[in-house]
């Protein structure tokens, strides 16, 4: 079986190993990833924030207690959806139940749209960052992360196991579906390249301000040998926009 989406994280196997993946001290996405989004967020006081594929929403938190002035996450998996909600209790926080796609907003509601590892589930990606544009204000960033396009090129190397000593870059300029194997299931992916990311970008109506590979970091590493194993390849790029004043 295949799962498409957000479905995956309703699938209680999955949700609970993928939790004690997500959760331990070495997972990239706190490592690598979150470090690099805070810095492109910057100052958040007075912000309305959207977080597009919020998971658990735990950034949520986390930016309401900087000073943003609202958060509104939007989730397509029930078990994050109930996890988000729990995470932003004691907080003005709210989370929103729908697929992205599903996803309607009011036009200049938000001064900042967020997305993390949420976007390469999408096969219509055009019409999410047009909604997006639509969203923010003028001046308003579109920050957002995704699976590393080396990575999403070919799944020879999800279907090993253990800590990878070698990847396999392949078909990267073949755009597309890519069933991966994660975590005991397989997960559909759309594979795109960084110019694909950046041209929808454009074709939106935003300006590309910023780009990241997500660069590991040795003083964020526990682990001198992981530190090591994480320069050897990408895990994620990342994107700011800014919507353009009008």
């Amino acid at each position: 079986m295949e799962f498409r989406g957000a479905s995956v994280y309703d699938e209680g196997e999955f949700y609970n190993n993928y939790t004690k993946r997500r959760n331990r001290p070495e997972s990239p996405n706190n490592l690598i990833e979150k470090p690099i989004l805070l810095e492109m967020v910057g100052n958040v006081a007075g912000k309305r924030i959207l977080d597009l594929g919020c998971g658990d929403a735990e950034i949520g938190a986390e930016l309401l207690k900087q000073g943003g002035a609202s958060y509104l996450g939007v989730e397509g998996s029930k078990n994050m959806t109930l996890a988000a909600a729990e995470n932003l209790e004691r907080t003005t926080g709210k989370v929103l139940h729908s697929s992205m796609e599903e996803w309607q907003p009011q036009p200049e509601q938000y001064d900042l749209v967020l997305s993390r590892f949420a976007l390469h589930y999408l096969a219509d990606l055009r019409s999410v960052f047009t909604k997006v544009h639509d969203s923010l204000v003028p001046g308003g960033k579109f920050i957002f992360s995704v699976q590393h396009p080396v990575l999403t090129s070919s799944t020879k190397s999800a279907e090993g196991s253990g800590n990878r000593t070698d990847w396999v870059v392949d078909d990267y300029f073949n755009q597309g579906e890519r069933s991966e194997p994660w975590i005991g299931k397989k997960v559909i992916k759309h594979h795109r390249t960084i110019e694909e990311y950046f041209q929808l970008l454009l074709q939106a109506g935003f300006a590309v301000d910023d780009l990241r590979e997500g660069t590991p970091r040795a003083e964020n590493f526990f682990s001198q040998e992981e530190y090591e194993r994480r320069m050897r390849i990408p895990l994620v790029l990342m994107i700011s926009g800014t919507k353009r004043g009008e």
